[in-house]
């Protein structure tokens, strides 16, 4: 647990030793089996799993790990899980006699200070040896439980000083030995849960491994072990150079951005994310010096492996997204975090809430930054949500229950060129699609009211954002209720001349003479019946305001995306008509001259084709 173990676990891996020379169209046939494999165990973990946060919201994500270490392939899966997998098999390989490895084997690992995200990011994986008894790959599933066995249900502790106080950490432990399940070892996991589908999403996390292992054992048995590694080693090589050509195309420059957190979880202010992106030829340098490194913040501290992946993330957006992803993405690119900084922290740093602020505020400050280069593909890959926004209480059998608010809502979907924003979640969440509200209603005592969309929550832009979801919510038992506001001060930034995205807010005992504005934490009990109302912030939007096409905006004001006020203040056009007549029509005339009255407001930014 030191900086010296995370310069290790980040070091760039040799390939994998082969005498095979591996045509293009044999290595594309392998690569794409491999995806296969991925997307196979993570729709067998989706299927069996228990917990509404796997089964209705597929957070998990497969990849696989070649036997030095390097990611060879992800599956189509939440996109940051995707990076972090490598890392925590990597402490594994570095400690295979330790751990004593071997066929049908099953690990777990989500220790933050051994290449772990945060501790409900449970990761088990399984080597796969060939029929000689070496190692070539290793297949990992990743998926966020609903407890870690830590101070608070959920594993997210707004006051925590340390790691302990938020659950169990592995570092790595055997699970199943040699194809046999380790009851014992099991078990014990199981206890340290405080939710009885637990038992189900682990069991469903192991047979999932399994039933990837064993596909990866027939393909090794079909292509032999050496072209599967010349495969690897092929399409990982193939992937850093086509990230290199196309850095190589961007303006050679320092490419710099800030963004801050409204507070941690005490109340410090203005928490700070710096990144200075260098594009010099093909090589792009991510630099977060100058990120906040304050020792008194609380909660508000990033993995070393959740912040690399984070910046990757982003990266991979601002790419042709037909490249494939895998470790050639991180050979192209030098990654530097600051030791002791909120994205590298020091040994034993609470992290469960890092997952979220600062690693959402890293994305958005790569996206700034390179927005100046490649605006076209300036796609924020982030959730400006604070966590955790749960509503907590016990069953008639004292069986602890919790709704962890991960139902259907709009939020933080952003306009990129030429598409305004759209959908219900950001692409950062990847195939996260949210659990339906009627599924929460039928698990817990809670009734959601409401989910609609607020007129004017989305940012105005050339191209605006999709507005943010009012989400009424009413416990019918008494309950605890857990919050941590940010993205109120510090909403999501526009881009290329778009406004930002209104900020988050969130009232609880709404409708009574008690109501009340979570300014920046609770830990709130409310009595049955007790309504929260939480406004989602909007998507920002991308280009200035004034170069919108205004019968876009009229059918904006039409779906009540814009109200008729913004309209004329933001977009400068000038409807007739009424709304409630359905009759709305530009006045294209006294459009052209409010805008030139507004002209002054204009960025020197001209539209962007």
């Amino acid at each position: 647990m030191s900086f010296e173990l995370n310069r290790k676990l980040a070091a760039r891996r040799d390939p994998l030793p082969t005498s095979i020379n591996i045509d293009p169209v044999t290595a594309d046939i392998v690569r794409g089996a491999f995806e296969t494999v991925c997307f196979e165990a993570a729709t067998h973990l989706g299927r069996a799993a228990s917990s509404p946060i796997i089964n209705q919201s597929n957070e998990r994500n497969a990849a696989i790990v070649d036997a030095n270490g390097r990611l060879a392939m992800g599956a189509i899966g939440t996109p940051h899980l995707t990076f972090v997998n490598q890392m925590m098999v990597r402490w594994g390989l570095m400690n295979v006699e330790v751990y004593d490895w071997g066929p049908r084997d099953v690990f777990l690992s989500n220790d933050p200070d051994h290449g772990g995200g945060h501790l409900p990011d449970y990761c088990v994986y399984s080597p796969v040896y060939d029929d000689k008894g070496e190692l070539i790959v290793v297949l990992t599933l990743q998926a966020h439980q609903g407890d870690t066995g830590g101070k608070d249900p959920g594993g997210f502790t707004l006051e925590a000083a340390d790691i302990f106080t938020e659950g169990v950490s592995f570092p790595c432990v055997k699970l199943v030995h040699r194809g046999e399940k380790r009851s014992d070892v099991i078990h014990m996991i199981e206890r340290n849960n405080r939710f009885a589908t637990f038992a189900g999403d682990l069991a469903a996390m192991i047979g999932a491994v399994q039933r990837g292992a064993k596909m990866l054992d027939g393909m090794i048995g079909k292509w032999g072990a050496d072209v599967v590694k010349a495969a690897i080693n092929q399409s990982i090589d193939h992937t850093e150079r086509l990230v290199r050509e196309e850095v190589a195309r961007w303006p050679d420059g320092i490419y710099e951005a800030t963004v801050l957190i409204d507070h941690d979880t005490v109340g410090t202010k203005d928490v700070k994310v710096h990144v200075a992106c260098t594009v010099k030829a093909d090589q792009l340098t991510v630099d977060l010096t100058g990120t906040d490194d304050r020792p008194n913040l609380v909660g508000v501290w990033n993995t070393f492996a959740n912040s690399r992946s984070y910046v990757m993330t982003q990266l991979c957006a601002a790419v042709d997204p037909t490249i494939v992803k895998n470790e050639g993405m991180f050979n192209a690119v030098e990654i530097i975090i600051p030791e002791g900084c909120i994205a590298q922290p020091p040994p034993n740093k609470p992290a469960a809430l890092g997952s979220f602020h600062p690693a959402c505020e890293i994305t958005e400050a790569v996206c700034l930054a390179l927005s100046q280069v490649v605006p076209e593909r300036s796609a924020p890959q982030l959730y400006k949500i604070g966590m955790p926004n749960a509503v907590i209480g016990f069953d008639e059998n004292g069986q602890m229950w919790m709704d962890q608010g991960v139902d259907c809502r709009s939020m933080d979907v952003s306009a990129v060129q030429g598409i305004d924003g759209w959908g219900s979640c950001p692409v950062s969440l990847g195939n996260l699609i949210l659990s339906e509200a009627e599924d929460a209603e039928c698990r817990f005592p809670i009734l959601n009211i409401s989910r609609e969309m607020t007129t004017d929550a989305g940012g105005a832009g050339q191209w605006r954002g999709a507005p943010g979801s009012l989400n009424v919510k009413q416990v019918l038992a008494p309950t605890m209720a857990m919050a941590w506001m940010v993205s109120a001060d510090h909403p999501l930034r526009g881009m290329c001349g778009g406004d930002d995205a209104i900020p988050y807010s969130n009232r609880f005992e709404v409708g009574t003479s008690g109501e009340y504005k979570i300014e920046r934490t609770a830990q709130a009990q409310l009595p049955a019946d007790a309504v929260i109302a939480y406004q989602h912030g909007g998507g920002a939007g991308f280009g200035s305001p004034l170069l919108r096409d205004p019968e876009a905006v009229r059918e904006d004001v039409l779906d009540e995306y814009v109200s008729l006020k913004a309209a004329r203040k933001k977009y400068g056009v000038v409807l007739t008509g009424s709304l409630e007549d359905y009759d709305l029509a530009v006045d294209h005339a006294a459009t052209e001259a409010l805008r030139k009255e507004m002209g002054g407001k204009l960025p020197a930014l001209e539209a962007v084709e």
